[in-house]
């Protein structure tokens, strides 16, 4: 920043250099690059993290996690969930605009023309090397009007340890925008299971808002998630 003597100010614009990947420039037909040290490209001497798709990155410890939902729980209360769930749906309908756009660059298709469940798995691996946790998804249920997310060792269940309840709502948020991009159809997500809670992995109910709004009730008058599983497969809905 400059000032002037007659108390202007200037703001000198800034230059940021596209960075390509040094490995995607050699490899541009790669498709196995999800490996830490391949998927990263660390830029020390300008403090800057690249991944292979050209996005800017930033590592966050476990002390900003926790400092980050305390934060919210302090500020707004109860509400911390709703506003974590808002965040990750905001997050989810950017990136799959974005993602579409990488996906069609590398694969030379678009997500229409290719297998859903390979185009799934490509969504995701860049979360697994980003530290998100590996998942599962369970179309079975898909033509019923809902799916199920599994998720393995979440950033945020892992390091909140075992507190008794659901914690993951960003990660609720991120799946319902995503999808509801992807088909074009709102969408709700609700976590039913989760590591925080003991259970070995988290577990996410993808659907219409009655059914993940029946789930939610379901789930607070003490319902497991297998519980909710075999009423939504019953057809069962909230009178």
């Amino acid at each position: 920043m400059v000032v002037l003597s007659e108390n202007k100010i200037i703001t000198p614009k800034k230059e940021f250099k596209k960075v390509e990947h040094p490995l995607k420039h050699k490899y541009p037909q790669r498709n196995a690059h999800y490996s830490f040290t391949d998927y990263f490209h660390f830029e020390r001497d300008r403090g800057i993290i690249t991944d292979w798709n050209e996005s800017r990155n930033m590592f966050a410890s476990e002390d900003f996690i926790i400092g980050l939902i305390e934060g919210l729980e302090e500020e707004v209360g109860s509400a911390s969930g709703v506003v974590m769930y808002n965040i990750g749906y905001q997050w989810g309908l950017r990136d799959a605009k974005f993602f579409q756009q990488w996906f069609e660059q590398e694969y030379k298709k678009t997500i229409r023309e290719v297998n859903s469940v390979f185009m799934l798995e490509a969504w995701w691996w860049p979360f697994t090397a980003q530290g998100w946790g590996n998942w599962e998804v369970d179309m079975s249920e898909h033509k019923n009007g809902f799916m199920f997310v599994n998720i393995f060792d979440s950033a945020v269940a892992r390091t909140l340890g075992d507190v008794g309840k659901p914690v993951c709502h960003i990660y609720a948020g991120l799946f319902a925008g995503f999808f509801s991009d992807i088909v074009k159809k709102s969408l709700s997500c609700i976590e039913i299971q989760c590591y925080s809670m003991g259970e070995t992995y988290c577990k996410f109910l993808l659907s219409s808002q009655d059914r993940v709004e029946a789930a939610d009730f379901w789930h607070n008058e003490g319902a497991t998630a297998r519980d909710i599983e075999k009423r939504l497969q019953n057809g069962e809905r909230l009178r």
